[in-house]
């Protein structure tokens, strides 16, 4: 946690503000949703830049016609799970999700606001929509809980963090983006918070009736099959045992009776298609 000593007197202001927009079901939150938004848009445009620059964001106006057909069949994918009637923010965050070309990075994200990336390593590395379906899923929870402002708030400090919405900290919003994309020491959220994301998940597929609702626990265990090998994927040493995550998304799944039957792959197979991947 970053501490201010000083605070300017508009700060002060918009903090007042801000505290009383706060809701009970996302306690210790400060910010209201509206301000989810300009901040997490804030990251978008930073991270974009960032990928950009390095030639790896595949622009979702591209006139290139595979780029165009992957973002047709990741829409339908990413819409099925915010179509769930379970996502609570559905209509107030601007959802939207964006590929980042790099193979060799196993990892999807969602910032504050409901702006996604996923890294084409992450569809590279797996062979099945729910499970696919399961991570992203995961990344909305993330979002739609709050859990991505809260951890921020918990690292930064709430001045910081509405300087940054406000534009006026650039150094900290380029940190805040790289943290958040998994270039730095990544964003840690909290046990509680992953598994709070692993439960939502289930709920989401199962609203979907098209996914396997346990469908994240299907990347849990092909990492867990990678694991045995000489180079586990650097994801395992950022996030909880996958042991634990697979079996309480199973049980969560058993608990609410839903559909473990598995998707056709065909959106997915035309995605990795259209990728090369």
């Amino acid at each position: 946690m970053k501490y201010i000593h000083t605070t300017a007197p508009w700060l002060l202001v918009l903090i007042s503000v801000f505290a009383f927009s706060s809701c009970k079901d996302n306690e210790g939150v400060i910010f209201s949703t509206q301000d989810d938004i300009k901040l997490g848009q804030k990251v978008a445009q930073q991270v974009d830049s960032t990928y950009r620059a390095k030639g790896q964001l595949l622009e979702r106006n591209s006139s290139k016609a595979n780029v165009q057909k992957a973002y047709t069949h990741l829409d339908r994918i990413v819409n099925r799970v915010l179509n769930s009637g379970e996502v609570k923010y559905k209509n107030e965050f601007p959802w939207t999700v964006k590929i980042i070309d790099d193979r060799e990075t196993l990892n999807a994200f969602a910032s504050p606001g409901g702006q996604i990336y996923v890294f084409t390593g992450l569809i590279k590395f797996l062979d099945d929509e729910d499970h696919f379906a399961g991570v992203l899923a995961h990344e909305i929870a993330h979002a739609d809980k709050r859990h991505s402002i809260q951890q921020l708030q918990r690292d930064y400090g709430i001045a910081i963090l509405l300087s940054v919405a406000l534009g006026n900290n650039p150094g900290a919003l380029q940190q805040i983006a790289a943290q958040l994309a998994g270039t730095l020491a990544g964003l840690r959220f909290s046990r509680t918070a992953e598994t709070e994301a692993d439960n939502a998940s289930v709920l989401y597929l199962s609203g979907t009736k098209h996914y396997a609702c346990d469908g994240a626990a299907g990347f849990f265990v092909k990492l867990n099959a990678q694991a045995q090998g000489s180079n586990p994927p650097e994801f395992l040493s950022t996030h909880p045992n996958p042991d634990n995550r697979i079996e309480n998304i199973q049980q969560q799944a058993r608990d609410k009776g839903c559909s473990t039957a598995s998707a056709p792959d065909t959106d997915f197979n035309e995605l990795k298609k259209s990728l090369n991947l």
